[in-house]
C-alpha cells in the first residue's frame, strides 16, 4: 500500500501536512476498532498501518526515506554522514544544546535548527527531483540527523519543565 494514495496526497515530497492531519483524523474514524462497521472491518487497512503511514509522511526526513524506498534508492540510509563540513557545524549545535541553560537558549537553537531543516528539504526536493540518488540519499541522512537533534532540543526542554515543576 502507498502511503501517498492512502491520504489522497500526490506523491511529494512537498505535502500539505494539515491536508495530511485532515485526512488521517478521518481514516481513524472509519477505521479504528472501536469505530469498525462491516465494511471496514474486511478491508485490508487497520488503525495501526494508518499511524504508520501517518507517522512517514508527516516527518520530514521519514518522508525523505519513503520516498526514496519507492523508488528503490533507500540504500544504506543508515550509514554515517561523510560531509565533514556538516559534521562539524552539526557537533557545533550539539555542543550549544549541551551548554543550553535556559528556555530562551533552547528556543533560539530549534529555530537554528528548524532552518537547517527547512534549507535540507529544499536539498532533498531538488536532489529526488533531479533523481541524484546519492546526493538525495546523503540529505536525507542530514535530515535525519537534525531531526533527531531536534528531538533532543524537546527532550531537553521537558526536562526544563519537569525541574520548574519540582521547584
Amino acid at each position: 500500500m502507498n502511503f501517498f494514495a492512502l491520504f489522497d496526497l500526490p506523491e511529494s515530497f512537498d505535502i500539505d501536512l494539515s491536508a495530511l492531519a485532515q485526512r488521517y483524523r478521518s481514516l481513524q474514524r472509519e477505521y479504528h476498532p472501536d469505530q469498525q462497521t462491516a465494511a471496514s472491518a474486511v478491508s485490508q487497512i487497520d488503525s495501526a498501518t494508518i499511524n504508520i503511514a501517518y507517522d512517514t509522511l508527516r516527518v520530514v526526513d521519514k518522508r525523505a526515506a519513503y520516498l526514496l524506498s519507492l523508488k528503490q534508492q533507500a540504500i544504506a540510509l543508515d550509514q554515517s554522514i561523510g560531509d565533514i563540513d556538516f559534521l562539524g557545524n552539526a557537533l557545533e549545535v550539539r555542543e550549544q544544546l549541551d551548554e543550553a541553560n535556559t528556555p530562551e537558549m533552547l528556543d533560539s537553537l530549534r529555530q537554528e535548527v528548524q532552518q537547517w531543516i527547512e534549507s535540507l528539504s529544499r536539498e532533498f526536493e531538488l536532489d529526488y527531483g533531479s533523481e541524484d540518488w546519492p546526493e538525495a540519499r546523503d540529505t536525507c541522512r542530514k535530515l535525519a540527523f537534525m531531526r533527531r537533534i531536534l528531538d533532543d532540543i524537546d527532550a531537553t526542554e521537558d526536562r526544563f519543565d519537569d525541574l520548574d515543576e519540582f521547584y
